[in-house]
């Protein structure tokens, strides 16, 4: 058997999930480490790409399982890049993040390929606004800040009225938002996929606690497992291979047209929960 040193990049040695992560590499008889991505220094000369954590150049690995927060994203993208100049495989490609963490460029990505996605808009002009919830089939619209994760900056608006005064405040405090389709036969729950490779190897189905439309674990939204059919499966993998994801959570509404994959996949990482729409 062929043992792999891998690093895996997390600022949360103790959580969960990269504890099973850990336990899984050592059970296949691997070398396996927690860096805290913070703490890595970036070193670039001509042909020599180097990487330093707490002061000492990295040693030789075989493998990086990236982690890499919301909140640490452009910094985690560098240092993944970094690895991949050197010649290191990285299980989440650097661009793959920037891309999955951009939920305007992902549905942009996703609508050139055949695959169901709720309609969205982007606009910047007052002006533009109500063409635009027009555009997206009227209220009630789901309003969701570009940054925003864990269902934070994810707003159910009611009337074109409400939607309207909604984007304006957030755009008069320099905010970006987008408007989208409400599923409404998905109101309070979705599907996340979980894929790894070519296949979905676990899913679950989200509901939403009480009047909650959105069904976040971090919300208080709760979670059974689920059996996806192939078309929910075949959405799936398609979504996270256009993404460049080998590893990801692919959240999907159930619309009655079928599934509806949501702005972005989620990564290998500490948190739980998503931004997803109705949930």
């Amino acid at each position: 058997m062929v043992i792999v040193k891998i690093a895996i990049l997390s600022r949360a040695p103790r959580a969960y999930s990269t504890r099973r992560l850990v336990e899984a590499a050592k059970d296949r008889g691997h070398k396996v480490q927690v860096l805290d991505t913070m703490r890595f220094a970036i070193s670039i000369q001509n042909h020599e790409p180097d990487l330093y954590y707490k002061g000492r150049l990295v040693s030789n690995y075989d493998a990086v399982i990236p982690r890499i927060g919301a909140s640490i994203t452009f910094f985690g993208t560098a240092v993944v890049r970094q690895f991949e100049q050197m010649g290191v495989y990285v299980l989440s490609p650097s661009q793959a993040i920037s891309v999955s963490r951009d939920k305007l460029r992902t549905m942009q990505i996703l609508s050139r390929h055949r695959l169901g996605i709720p309609d969205t808009a982007f606009v910047r002009d007052r002006s533009d606004i109500l063409p635009a919830i027009e555009r997206v089939g009227g209220a009630p619209v789901v309003i969701k800040l570009l940054e925003g994760t864990q269902g934070i900056g994810v707003i159910l608006a009611e009337t074109q009225k409400v939607a309207e005064a909604i984007i304006e405040a957030l755009q008069s405090t320099k905010q970006n938002v987008l408007i989208q389709k409400f599923v409404s036969e998905s109101k309070g729950k979705d599907i996340r996929a979980f894929v790894v490779g070519d296949r979905v190897v676990a899913a679950m189905r989200r509901v939403a606690q009480g009047q909650e439309f959105r069904s976040n674990v971090h919300r208080g939204g709760s979670t059974e497992a689920v059996q996806l059919d192939e078309e929910y499966q075949r959405t799936a993998i398609h979504a996270a291979h256009i993404l460049g994801l080998s590893v990801a959570g692919v959240d999907m509404l159930e619309s009655q047209e079928g599934p509806q994959v949501m702005e972005r996949s989620t990564l290998l990482r500490a948190s739980k929960g998503s931004s997803r729409q109705p949930a």
